[in-house]
């Protein structure tokens, strides 16, 4: 007999109050810049326990004008813009290419916080792609070198053996380069920082970029 997926949905709660801290959030006091509230959030997340809050939704759009969107890593946040890394061969990477914006969501349930980013995004330059890539894990690197990222795959055997192979090619020579592997940056135009209320009374605060700096607006929830 297959799964109530209605009754599935409704048996579940949003925020459960055992699991989720709604904390109070002036807007009033936010620093004058976004990446100052974000590294305190983000720094919030972590010590509140949330499983991996550096994930992030990652959304764009391909030259057809179709939007595609999927979780990614956050590899980090500067004066610079928030940062990433994928194939420049990729579906993402394709997608870039041909329409250079993009927006992020970042979700951290255990404090009813969201974050969201949109703005355009620009390429690393090549050397500063790979020491970026070199800086991460032997199985990032293992993980760059299978390469052929969203391309049909015919077997799982297949995916098994070229993995091995990058395994051991990542194992034998750390600095290897991945010439398709690309840093890329979203300097943001918007960032929206959104936290839960018990009421429904969510406070949604939006920084937007313009010529004289940083502007700051409330949004209605």
């Amino acid at each position: 007999m297959g799964t109530d997926l209605p009754a599935l949905l409704r048996s579940l709660r949003v925020w459960d109050p055992g699991r989720t801290e709604l904390r109070p959030f002036d807007p009033g006091t936010a620093p004058p810049t976004p990446l100052a509230l974000f590294t305190n959030w983000f720094a919030d997340a972590v010590a509140a326990g949330q499983p991996e809050p550096h994930t992030m939704s990652l959304a764009t759009v391909d030259k057809e004008g179709r939007p595609d969107v999927r979780i990614v890593m956050l590899h980090g946040a500067d004066a610079d813009g928030w940062s990433f890394a994928t194939h420049t061969s990729s579906r993402k990477g394709r997608a870039l290419s041909t329409h250079p914006h993009a927006a992020l969501a970042f979700y951290w349930p255990v404090l009813g916080r969201q974050v969201r980013i949109r703005g355009p995004v620009t390429a690393a330059p090549a050397q500063e792609s790979l020491a970026d890539l070199h800086a991460r894990s032997t199985g990032a690197l293992a993980a760059a070198l299978t390469g052929r990222q969203s391309e049909d795959l015919s077997s799982l055997e297949e995916l098994r053996q070229a993995s091995e192979a990058a395994w051991e090619r990542a194992r034998e020579n750390p600095a290897e380069p991945s010439p398709t592997w690309t840093l890329y940056r979203l300097r943001p135009q918007t960032v929206e920082f959104f936290q839960g209320h018990p009421d429904r009374q969510h406070v949604r605060l939006e920084y937007r970029s313009t010529e004289f700096g940083w502007s700051k607006a409330l949004l209605w929830p």
